[in-house]
């Protein structure tokens, strides 16, 4: 890694109202550097980028980059296109893809004049071929996003940035939907790529991948930057610290004696055009006082699966039944009085109303309950004394009850979200990715939440693609591949990724 510089941020600040997001932050970016940025949410990582790439207006501060010769000179600020003349490519955590569109028609939109008598497709293709060939990362070109998976949608996303040349890319969580294969594969093409000059910041929660992959470690805390460390002179326990101000406890899985079954699937077929959206004869069955984690690339039928057990889609065939009594006409209502209780995998756009207030979020799946209704007339006080509780008992951070609950942080919505299902006294708790996106505390707290479910005699039905959760948190392991389950009895990560990929052994 040489030493020159491409990336100066000089004393940012942004202030939204009262709230100050970043307080004189200042960064350096080195060629051939993997910068990993870090901090709990909230801490001001995304709004620190969204500056550098034109989406925010800074308050105070300046920006330098390196021009293709080397010299520093001043970036125009507010202005996405000035950012990405400069060379810098950003790979958002909430996807920024046109839905209607076709991968390859997101991945070069954009980069072509506006008047051109005609389109070079073929040159276009070539080159996001040879990206997809030097990453690793393989999306469906000519598919609308509209129909991929979220695993595939993040992929596009990273091959947008990488295939307009970028010198330095940002990556906000690029592996939160990747397999750790997947996640490796990438490093190590980014990795080369660094040796080629790309210099890379790299937001995650995931140390794991920050420890392997990164070259240096800054930490930001309440908007401000309260360190740097090399990544050879840290540790997970040196990260937390820095992160939170204090050491993070640790989440231990003790020994239970698993209960009567709460949930049973037999014979579950979905059938799709679509592979992804499918299943084939899905037998499983989850008990009380367990977690049944179900691992797998994205696409192979994890959302098929959610969806039936949510009551969202009616299998083909096939039986459910929940604490013994077969459930004859699934759907969300009946599911939930059945007592399953859902932690969906997007929860921005499935797990609450964004428009509605956090006290309104906190009892829509209960809007028939005699206390928050009478007649059909909300109990509005009612509604707040509930919302008042439980943001205190689950640690929900915002404006306040009665703001939109769309203002909340990602991690402050998963908590509203468990707060829901848990006071509902759910037999069967699906977590479809319950920890995506969130930060060391954040996820710590939902794994805590799950354990103590468990530990109360709910059964859990953990889907995920990080491993790293399901060996933590999962008393027996599926593997899902092609809409077909297979239990697995090795906890070894290459066993089970293998079988991820379809490889059986």
């Amino acid at each position: 890694m040489t030493e020159s510089k491409v990336l100066s941020l000089n004393a940012l600040s942004k202030r939204f109202g009262s709230v100050v997001a970043n307080d004189a932050v200042s960064l350096d970016l080195h060629r051939g550097e993997v910068l990993a940025l870090l901090g709990e949410n909230g801490a001001g990582k995304t709004t620190l980028m969204n500056m550098l790439f034109g989406h925010y207006m800074p308050d105070g501060g300046s920006i330098d980059v390196a021009s293709p010769k080397g010299e520093m000179q001043p970036l125009t600020l507010g202005h996405p296109q000035a950012a990405l003349s400069a060379g810098i490519g950003m790979v958002h955590q909430h996807f920024t893809l046109a839905e209607n569109l076709s991968a390859l028609n997101n991945i070069t939109l954009g980069s072509e004049p506006l008047f051109a008598l005609r389109r070079d497709r073929a040159g276009a293709r070539a080159k996001v071929q040879g990206v997809m060939d030097r990453t690793g990362l393989v999306a469906p070109l000519d598919t609308p996003v509209g129909k991929l998976s979220v695993g595939e949608r993040q992929r596009v996303e990273i091959l947008k940035a990488l295939y307009r040349d970028a010198r330095i890319l940002v990556l906000d969580e690029p592996t939160a939907v990747l397999t750790p294969q997947e996640a490796d594969t990438l490093f190590e093409n980014i990795g080369a790529m660094t040796g080629d000059g790309l210099a890379v910041i790299f937001i995650s929660h995931k140390l794991r991948e920050v420890l392997a992959f990164s070259h240096r470690i800054a930490v930001l805390r309440h908007g401000t930057k309260v360190g740097e460390i090399a990544t050879s002179d840290a540790d997970e326990r040196v990260i937390a610290r820095m992160m939170v101000g204090e050491d993070t406890p640790v989440t231990q899985r003790d020994a239970m004696t698993p209960g009567a079954p709460v949930l049973t699937l037999s014979g579950i077929s979905v059938r799709n055009p679509s592979a992804r959206d499918s299943l084939t004869d899905v037998n499983l069955t989850v008990q009380a006082h367990e977690i049944l984690g179900i691992a797998g690339v994205s696409g192979n039928g994890q959302s098929a699966l959610a969806s039936v057990i949510s009551g969202l889609r009616r299998p083909d065939s096939g039986s459910i039944q929940v604490d013994g009594d077969e459930i004859l006409h699934p759907d969300p209502k009946t599911m939930i009085k059945a007592g399953v209780g859902r932690i969906p995998e997007d929860r921005h756009h499935d797990g609450i109303v964004g428009a509605m207030s956090v006290a309104e979020n906190m009892i829509i799946e209960r809007l028939d309950d005699p206390e928050v209704q009478t007649n059909g007339l909300l109990n509005r006080s009612a509604m707040a004394a509930n919302a008042d509780r439980l943001s205190q008992a689950y640690d929900v951070r915002g404006p306040g009850i009665n703001a939109r609950a769309r203002l909340l942080s990602g991690g402050n919505i998963q908590k509203l979200i468990l707060a829901r299902v848990f006071e509902q006294g759910a037999r069967l708790i699906l977590a479809n990715q319950p920890i995506r996106g969130l930060d060391m505390g954040a996820a710590a707290e939902v794994s805590r939440r799950l354990l103590e479910a468990r530990a109360g005699g709910a059964g859990v039905l953990l889907i995920s693609e990080d491993l790293d959760e399901i060996l933590g948190l999962a008393d027996r392991i599926m593997v899902i591949h092609d809409g077909q389950l297979t239990e697995v009895t090795s906890r070894n990560r290459e066993d089970i990724g293998l079988k991820m990929a379809g490889e059986h052994t």
